[in-house]
């Protein structure tokens, strides 16, 4: 007999863009969360799937931001980030290493007052701050909950990662994998193709366009002898000028996240892409609750 494995679900919380989809992407050794500067950049609770065959299986859940709602879109997801946390075995909390507690993070300690689950602390971006400070960091929070670790690392760089693993398996219960060993994320083809899209929009596009984009991916046929696949999307944007300011002139920003998206896409896929971009204005999307669903954001996921 191998030893007895570990398997659960372990939920990244905090808030936007403190970095939790870079610590997902690290831990399972590729993208399969977007990442941006920009805020509302995970939308969709998406997992990935860490495994060890001599260990187990860790199913992390990425919930969306935690901040307070400014639209029917804020609302979805800041109800998917507080229900993911009576769903799991272990909670890991990232935030900033400052010894300031703000508005965000009393909210969310609030929210972890409710659980009874471990709750492991994660003070990121360590590379950014002196070492002696952090010390300093971790006696504010302390004083605040009860953690059951206190770990500080940087996803970007690496550092302190692996220990991380060790102390998640830590508090998972015995029990088989959930997922085939080889599966790192549920999303389906279709919705990575539309978020990598997403996420070219965001990098490219200046402060104002972010927030009102969504992409849906119409059609995506893979081609005979299974080397080329043909992709139809669409961006959706919430006002005429913000059209223009995607398409750009003579249409050089659209042809610029197209050919950024097909190089990530084709990476991800493996074969080559023939990737069709038009984009559409939709007014006020993230207020209507037929079009959040339209686009693929599912009040029960």
């Amino acid at each position: 007999m191998g030893k007895e494995l570990k398997s659960g679900f372990v939920t990244l919380v905090g808030r936007p863009n403190v970095g939790k989809s870079t610590l997902m992407n690290h831990f399972v050794g590729q993208k399969v969360a977007i990442t941006s500067k920009k805020p509302q950049t995970t939308r969709n609770r998406i997992r990935a799937v860490y495994t060890d065959r001599e260990k187990g299986q860790i199913v992390f859940l990425d919930t969306p931001g935690i901040h307070k709602a400014r639209n029917k879109l804020g609302e979805y997801m800041v109800n998917a980030a507080e229900r993911a946390f009576h769903e799991v075995d272990a909670i890991l909390w990232l935030v900033e290493p400052t010894s300031y507690i703000g508005a965000g993070e009393r909210h969310i300690l609030e929210e972890l007052g409710k659980v009874n689950v471990p709750v492991i602390l994660v003070i990121n971006k360590t590379d950014t701050v002196k070492k002696e400070e952090i010390l300093k960091y971790i006696d504010v929070y302390r004083k605040e909950y009860e953690f059951a670790e206190i770990v500080p690392l940087s996803a970007l760089r690496g550092e302190n990662t692996d220990i991380m693993i060790d102390l998640i398996f830590k508090y998972l219960p015995y029990g088989p994998m959930f997922y085939d060993e080889d599966m790192v994320t549920d999303q389906p083809e279709r919705q990575l193709v539309a978020e990598i899209i997403r996420e070219k929009s965001l990098h490219a596009l200046n402060e104002e366009v972010p927030h009102g984009i969504a992409v849906t991916v119409e059609s995506m046929k893979t081609r005979k002898g299974g080397r080329i696949t043909d992709i139809e999307a669409t961006i959706i944007c919430e006002r005429s000028s913000h059209k223009g300011i995607i398409i750009g002139k003579g249409g050089a920003m659209l042809k610029k996240i197209g050919s950024n998206a097909r190089f990530e896409i084709e990476k991800m896929l493996g074969r080559q892409v023939n990737l069709n971009l038009w984009v559409k204005v939709k007014k006020d999307w993230r207020d209507s609750d037929f079009l959040i669903k339209n686009f693929g954001y599912r009040e029960d996921e």
